[in-house]
Parts: C-alpha cells; sequence; structure tokens
C-alpha cells in the first residue's frame, strides 16, 4: 500500500503561505528603514534651522555694524620705543668753558690723575680727580645735568666709546667715570669739533637720579 505523500503547509492553494517569523521579519525591517527615514528628517531640519539662524544672525550683526550700533575693537597699536637720549643737537663747546670732574672705578692705580692731566692739557678746566667704586660696565660715563648737555657733548668728542647720562644737577659741570673698557683720550688733532648729538648706547640707564644712580660714585683717598 503506497505512503501518503505528506502535505506541505507552507503552501495553500498553490500561494506561500506567510509564517509568523517571516512576517515579523518583513514588518521589522520596514520600522527600521520608517526610523532611519524620521532621523535623517529631524537631522536635516536641525541642520536647516542652524544654517538659517547663522545667516539670520550675520544679516543683523551687518546691519548693526553699518548703522554704528556695534562697533569691533581695534588692536592696540604696538607701542613705539622712544629714546630717552637727549636728541638736540649741539655746538662744539670750547675746552676752556667746560667744568669737568674725573674718576676712576677701575683697578688702574692713577688712572684718575693721568687722564685729568691729558684733559688739563687740553685747557679743560678740571676739579675733582679721584677713585670712586661705580656700576658703571664700560669704556667711560659721561654724566651732566640738562644744563651740561653741551659740554658734556664735547666731553664725548674727547673720549671715545663713552656713554652719556643725565642727572639732576643744575649746574654746567661734567663728571667723567673712567671704567674697566677704556683705552685712550682721541688725538687732540683728530677731535671731531662739528656740531652732532650725545652718544647714549644704554638707552635703559639714561637717568642718573641720586637715588638710582647707574654709576653712583662714591670717592676713595687715593686717585
Amino acid at each position: 500500500m503506497a505512503r501518503k505523500q505528506q502535505k506541505d503547509v507552507s503552501v495553500l492553494h498553490g500561494h506561500h503561505v506567510v509564517t509568523g517569523p517571516e512576517l515579523r521579519a518583513t514588518f521589522g525591517a520596514a520600522q527600521a528603514d520608517e526610523t532611519a527615514r524620521v532621523r535623517r528628517r529631524v537631522l536635516h531640519g536641525v541642520v536647516l534651522v542652524l544654517l538659517v539662524g547663522l545667516i539670520a544672525a550675520a544679516i543683523i550683526t551687518a546691519l548693526a555694524i553699518i548703522n554704528g550700533q556695534l562697533k569691533i575693537p581695534a588692536a592696540d597699536p604696538a607701542e613705539e620705543s622712544v629714546s630717552t637720549c637727549p636728541a638736540a643737537t649741539f655746538d662744539y663747546t670750547p675746552n676752556d668753558q667746560i667744568n669737568l670732574n674725573v674718576y676712576n672705578s677701575t683697578s688702574r692705580p692713577g688712572l684718575a690723575r693721568s687722564v685729568a692731566d691729558e684733559f688739563l692739557a687740553r685747557k679743560f678746566v678740571v676739579g675733582a680727580v679721584s677713585n670712586v667704586d661705580a656700576g658703571y660696565r664700560g669704556a667711560a660715563a659721561v654724566i651732566s645735568g640738562a644744563a651740561g648737555q653741551s659740554a658734556a657733548f664735547s666731553v664725548q668728542r674727547n673720549l671715545p666709546g663713552s656713554d652719556y647720562f643725565q642727572d639732576s644737577r643744575t649746574d654746567g659741570s661734567v663728571d667723567v667715570i673712567l671704567a674697566q673698557d677704556y683705552k685712550a683720550l682721541t688725538t687732540p688733532e683728530l677731535v671731531d669739533q662739528t656740531p652732532g648729538t650725545l652718544s647714549c648706547p644704554r638707552e635703559s640707564r639714561r637717568i642718573a637720579d641720586d637715588d638710582k644712580w647707574p654709576v653712583l660714585p662714591s670717592a676713595a683717598p687715593t686717585p
């Protein structure tokens, strides 16, 4: 007796019967696609709103600037370095009209006296001659008040490499402080007596006030 052929339950009247798992898979995929579409629409909406907001803000800002309601702060200009060295042009003051004090801040004995004698030979009026302890480092410091700047200019023409400082004195006297780099005075016949300006290599130490001199002299007994 022939076996009865087993009936395929997935086919009914020639049509495929959708099972529960297949139905859930189909609806799950459709739901996932719909969720993805909703997310894309939301993202596009947010981007569009932000873009419109930026454009509107740019237009409002531009109108405010045009109408003067909003000012953009300008960058502060860089500070220009201002020279504190006297800028005036001085004529050469005759040597015999210059009152000069000569100080030696080096360890070379007799330097102040020998240089003072050279100035005397050039007709300068030499007053104090002494050793000092000084904080200046260089060839020589030439110091005067405002009234002695022309005289200091003439002294510098005789003293190559010197550095001018101004202090608060009111007379026309000039101090020379010889330092470790001092070599010699300019040869008399080579001294330039044409008009010119003071030489101030040390721009940061121009004013030699009594309480903060860069070279505060302290006299010692032996010149």
